[in-house]
């Protein structure tokens, strides 16, 4: 059955996240799993829920809003269900337009793909309009694809000094994709670029307290993010694609 696989998957990476963090003397507490979405049923979901998981990402508005409303209404039926989470919480992980920001904002708990002034300026109004305080995460292109979003490496800490002026949002961390190749010395060097820019900015108080998230690692490569340091993991295929 489906639901028996998609239960093994999750007992793998819970064990391939605690050999890593053994590897390396880290906690699995410290790391938070966000399951991704994009290609599962909602059935896949709610026995992924039933194991305990609330942490889900989206990266197309037009899905997230249809699955958040499919879980709220699983959520809903099952009330005084005392095995699922109380609360779900959900992650922006795609590209976001400006114009789309005023849809996602009271639906989201972290918005990981600020890239541009513009778009922190956007979502700080529009929070602002709804009485909101969202958190978000600078997004950095590491790998220097021209293809992929996120802001260049050399421009990151001006722009994350710019988004600590802005008074209706938090920055609370970082968020980076390593390339889709098989050769780990390159997905590695991104995810170090990351992680040194992370204890740049923490280090010369760039930041507040409240930056403590460093967003990288997918199915493909999670475990070396956690070698470099990463605090949340978004994992879809590993989970529903095996």
């Amino acid at each position: 059955m489906e639901t028996t696989k998609i239960t093994e998957r999750i007992r793998r990476v819970e064990g391939a996240i605690a050999e890593t963090c053994a590897r390396v003397n880290r906690e699995p507490g410290d790391i938070r799993l966000v399951v991704v979405t994009k290609s599962a049923e909602i059935e896949q979901i709610e026995e992924v829920i039933r194991l305990g998981y609330n942490h889900f990402g989206e990266n197309r508005i037009q899905q997230l809003k249809k699955v958040c409303a499919q879980v709220a209404e699983f959520m809903q039926q099952h009330p005084d269900d005392a095995t699922l989470p109380k609360e779900i919480h959900w992650h922006m992980i795609g590209h976001l337009q400006r114009n789309k920001v005023r849809q996602i904002l009271p639906m989201v708990s972290l918005t990981h793909s600020v890239d541009t002034l513009r778009l922190a300026e956007e979502i700080n109004s529009s929070a602002a309009r709804m009485n909101l305080t969202p958190r978000v995460l600078l997004q950095m292109n590491t790998s220097n694809e021209p293809q992929k979003y996120g802001v260049p490496i050399g421009a990151a800490t001006h722009l994350a000094e710019q988004i600590e002026t802005l008074p209706h949002l938090k920055l609370i961390g970082l968020m980076t994709m390593a390339p889709l190749t098989r050769n780990k010395d390159v997905i590695r060097a991104c995810f170090t670029r990351a992680r040194e820019l992370y204890y740049e900015m923490r280090g010369e108080k760039i930041v507040g307290n409240q930056f403590t998230e460093l967003s990288m690692g997918m199915s493909s490569d999670y475990e070396i993010a956690i070698e470099e340091g990463a605090t949340i993991l978004r994992l879809g295929s590993a989970i529903f694609a095996g």
